[in-house]
Order: C-alpha cells, then sequence, then structure tokens
C-alpha cells in the first residue's frame, strides 16, 4: 500500500498544541512534512533585528517540539509558492494544508498555491483567532463595522474544541534546512517561552487586569501579543484560560474583530476604511522626531523609546502616541503604522492597521474627532512619572511636578515641545471640520 503524505505548511501559526492546521495534516497521513518558508518580503532587512530574531526562536522551538513528536521542521528560503510546490513534488504529497489569513497578500499566497498545486490542497481557517473571519455576520453586511454588537455575538459564538497535539510525525527521506539561531531578545521566542508567561501571568496578575491594564508603570499587561501574532499561543485557549477576566477576554474579541474587518475589507491596510478628507501634513521633522521620542512630550517620547528598545509598547501608550502623531501633529496614520510595523514584535497587518485607523479617526472609533491629551493621560496613567524616567534617561531626576511638563522648569539634554497642543488640537478639529 502507498504511503500517504501530507504537507503542513506553518506561516505565523508556530505550535503543536491546539493546531488545527497540524493536526489535520497529520490525522490518517504515515507521513507529515513539517514546513516553514522564509521569504525576504516576510523577514527581510525593512523590519527591525528583533522581529527576526524573535522568529528564528520560534522557529528554534517549533524544531525542538516537532523532533520530540519524531519530526523535523523543513526550512525552505524564497518564493512561498515555489517551494511549497517544490517540496509537494519531492514527496508526492496527497495533501498540502494552510492555515488560512486575513491578509491581502496571504489570501493571494493562497490561491497562487491553489492554483499550482497537483493535490490536494485544504485551508484552515479556525487557527489564528478564537471565532474565524465571517463566522458571525449582522443582517445585510459580510462584517461587523462597530465592535460593541460584534462583542456580544462574539461571546455567545460556538467556540471549537481544541485540536489535539499529534501523537507522533514521521517525515519522509527529505533534506531539512537550516533554523537559523538568535538569541538576546528581550522577549524569548517560541511556544515553550509563550506558555510559560500565559500560566505565570493568568496566575498572578489575570483578574486585577480591569483595574490595572491602563497603568503603565506597573505594566501588568499579558505581553502576550507578540506570541498571538506568530501563534506560539493559540488565541481560543488563552481566551478559555483567560476567562476569569473578562476584560482581558475582550481584548481577544478585539483581535477578532479587526481580522473579521481585514477579511471583509482587505484594502483597509492601506486606505482609510472611512475617509475623513484629511489632508494629512507632510512634515519630515515632526515624523522623525516622533519615531525618536524626541518631540519634547515626555509622555509621548516615552513611548516611543520603548517601542525602539524593547519592540514592544504598552497598549495605552500606543493609543497615547497614536493620537498624538494623527491628530496632534496631523501626520498620516500610514506612517505611524509603518514605523509599529517594522519594530513592533506582535506587528501583524490586522491588529496594527485597524488600530492605528481606529486612532487616527478613520476606521471603525464611534467617535473620530477624539483628540487624547498626553498631559492628562500621562497625569492620570503615569501619576508619579516612574514610566516616563524607565524610558526618558535625561529626566530621571526631575521632580514629579515638572516630569510631564519639563518645559515649566527646562532641563538640560531634553528638547522643549515641537508644538504646542493647545493650537495643534484646534487646527486638527477645523481640518476635520
Amino acid at each position: 500500500m502507498t504511503a500517504t503524505t501530507t504537507v503542513a505548511v506553518f506561516t505565523r501559526d508556530l505550535r503543536v498544541r491546539d493546531n488545527p492546521m497540524l493536526a489535520a495534516a497529520a490525522r490518517g497521513a504515515d507521513e507529515v512534512v513539517p514546513l516553514f518558508v522564509r521569504d525576504d518580503r516576510i523577514t527581510g532587512s525593512e523590519f527591525a533585528e528583533g522581529r527576526r530574531k524573535f522568529l528564528n526562536e520560534s522557529l528554534t522551538d517549533l524544531d525542538i517540539a516537532l523532533r520530540d513528536l519524531g519530526g523535523r521542521l523543513v526550512v525552505r528560503d524564497g518564493d512561498p509558492v515555489r517551494e511549497v510546490y517544490r517540496v509537494a513534488h519531492e514527496v508526492r504529497a496527497d495533501r498540502v494544508h494552510i492555515a488560512g489569513d486575513v491578509s491581502a497578500f496571504a489570501r493571494a499566497r493562497e490561491k497562487a498555491l491553489r492554483d499550482a498545486l497537483p493535490c490536494e490542497f485544504v485551508v484552515h481557517d479556525d487557527v489564528h483567532t478564537v471565532v474565524p473571519p465571517g463566522a458571525i455576520t449582522p443582517s445585510g453586511s459580510d462584517h461587523f463595522s462597530v465592535f460593541s454588537p460584534y462583542h456580544r455575538r462574539w461571546a455567545d459564538a460556538t467556540w471549537r474544541a481544541e485540536a489535539p497535539k499529534p501523537a507522533r510525525i514521521t517525515l519522509p527521506r527529505i533534506r531539512v534546512g537550516a533554523v537559523l539561531s538568535s538569541k538576546g531578545n528581550g522577549f524569548p521566542g517560541g511556544e515553550t517561552a509563550a506558555r510559560k508567561r500565559v500560566t505565570s501571568w493568568l496566575r498572578s496578575s489575570a483578574e486585577s487586569y480591569a483595574d490595572d491594564h491602563d497603568a503603565l508603570a506597573a505594566d501588568r499587561t499579558s505581553r502576550l501579543s507578540p506570541y498571538l501574532h506568530l501563534g506560539c499561543l493559540s488565541a481560543l485557549e488563552v481566551a478559555r484560560r483567560g476567562a476569569t477576566s473578562p476584560e482581558f477576554v475582550r481584548q481577544l474579541a478585539w483581535r477578532d474583530f479587526h481580522h473579521q474587518v481585514l477579511a471583509a475589507r482587505p484594502a483597509a491596510a492601506h486606505d482609510d476604511y472611512r475617509p475623513r478628507g484629511d489632508r494629512w501634513l507632510d512634515d519630515e521633522h515632526a515624523l522623525s522626531a516622533w519615531r525618536a521620542g524626541e518631540t519634547g512630550i515626555p509622555i509621548v517620547d516615552a513611548g516611543m523609546r520603548q517601542l525602539l528598545a524593547e519592540g514592544w509598547m504598552h497598549n495605552r501608550a500606543r493609543l497615547i502616541v497614536g493620537s498624538f502623531l494623527t491628530k496632534t501633529l496631523y501626520v498620516d496614520w500610514r506612517a505611524g503604522a509603518a514605523h509599529f510595523f517594522r519594530h513592533l514584535l506582535d506587528g501583524d497587518v490586522a491588529n496594527n492597521c485597524m488600530n492605528w485607523q481606529w486612532v487616527a479617526g478613520t476606521g471603525t472609533d464611534t467617535r473620530p474627532n477624539r483628540v487624547l491629551n498626553p498631559l492628562r493621560q500621562a497625569d492620570r496613567f503615569d501619576p508619579d512619572g516612574e514610566y516616563v524616567r524607565r524610558y526618558v534617561p535625561e529626566l530621571s531626576d526631575v521632580d514629579t511636578r515638572y516630569v510631564h511638563r519639563p518645559w515649566e522648569k527646562p532641563v538640560r539634554g531634553y528638547p522643549p515641545p515641537i508644538v504646542d497642543l493647545a493650537e495643534a488640537r484646534s487646527r486638527f478639529l477645523a481640518a476635520r471640520g
């Protein structure tokens, strides 16, 4: 009898537990090729080194997990369609499995694979989210454009059962290829580190999340987003395990919400979801100061410097710096999204672009002209200035009275504000009409 061989194409689902794609590829197959294709368009030099390190660590950890099951991670470099075809042809695969995704890039890759492969091609749409995009829709539309009604339906939806980890994987004879070694991230990549982190956080901080998640200095958010982005953790499993913290689970619903918006409107990755007639300013000086964390507004600079140092930023800080760029400096949200995508370990297309559109007022926010005053935000969420001092060392010794307003008592080595906040707010509201 001829052996049945499948190819399990990993993309951003780098785990062996609760991975419906891998479970389906292993089910009933005599041989399985777990495959990852390094594509320069995804891993190239335009991305910060931290992102590449995190990916490499995650791939290394996946390879170790597959070895424990008797297999290996097969790695190829180049165009994913060409390389998947070559591997499938080499092992005479009966089926190729892949996780469905919502970006235009992923959907074009899926179509090209479907057209190119001579064998059965299976796409699994239930891998990246708790509720698959398109599984719940409002009457008369293909997606929800407002979060609250989506969240109600999401919470009532029937969630799938968790997929079993394969008992064993047998690899056919094939060249394995090299998994690149990287060390030194503040976030160690991979499923092993992710599972340790989620267990520790759920034990120590989940129940207080609703009260503490906006406190910048306390930093009691889960920091699970980089692992969810690369699929080192199952969002479904995390949602079930985090049920004691409804506010935390609500954040996973926001993640699903953005995925279903982008699935229905893929152009929203680069076009305004709801155009407001903005004529964004072309201010390279202001944009450069924002990127470098040199705006002279301490709470903004702290967030931007945390991004550069860690490849991550507290969610409240993301809202503050995003509002500052788009509604105070009136710079196009796409410039902010590109900078975040370069540096954020969790920078996937759906969450990055749709969150930027939300804060810019061109997305799904029901109050598109709201402006977050960075000084009020700082006073409320960093009242002692601890977060600012942590990331803006020039202000480490400044009295708390001045730490968020150092222009009232100038500090050597720290720039004055690049904009008058009150005047900028008036200009923005006038521009929006």
